[in-house]
């Protein structure tokens, strides 16, 4: 090997090695990095709604226009499922909980929070799947953001006392929504 490719692979090396320090530790000059200057500031970052505890209320409208509010459904359990359309995994979901509504309800209700999109482009997906669960538009992911949602899609199974008893996040199969569903008391 020459000594011009011995110093670049040194020279990457030690690159590296800084970008990982700095990244391990994440701080340039006492500031944090990568998301966490809340933290920093004293702030800290609420953790979503816990399991065994009540499910933050909140009020959206359907696509018809209509007003829902979780509290409204109180006496059902209460699937919650946050996604959107150009999410892959909650394209391959919807039909489990699809099927599930049409076989349980009225004992589950089923809102289905979609992330801040145009009501059109939601309307255009509910179609093709064939949806007739409520769908909810988020306009500024404010209920996201109550929801602490990271990822999507995001699934919570609310009793019909209102307490959250499942927390899912990523795509959930058939089989885990009938575990979930049998947690709750749907479908005994």
């Amino acid at each position: 090997m020459k000594r011009k490719d011995v110093l670049v692979l040194f020279a990457g090396l030690i690159v590296g090695v800084g970008l990982g320090v700095l990244v391990f530790f994440g701080r340039v000059n006492g500031q944090r990095l990568f998301g966490a200057q809340e933290i920093a500031a004293g702030k800290s970052l609420s953790a979503s709604p816990a399991i065994g505890s009540p499910a933050p209320d909140f009020e959206l409208i359907n696509l018809a226009g209509d007003r829902i509010r979780l509290s409204g459904l109180r006496g059902t359990v209460v699937l919650i499922n946050f996604w959107a359309t150009w999410c892959g995994p909650c394209r391959l979901e919807m039909p489990a909980i699809q099927e599930r509504y049409q076989r349980y309800r009225p004992e589950l209700a089923v809102l289905a929070v979609d992330f801040d999109e145009p009501a059109d482009e939601v309307q255009k997906f509910v179609d093709e799947l064939g949806l007739t669960f409520e769908v909810l538009l988020d306009p500024g992911a404010k209920v996201q953001d109550l929801y602490r949602v990271r990822g999507y899609p995001t699934t919570y199974l609310v009793d019909a006392e209102g307490i959250v008893q499942v927390y899912h996040i990523g795509l959930m199969t058939g089989e885990q929504l009938d575990r979930y569903l049998a947690q709750v008391g749907v479908g005994k």
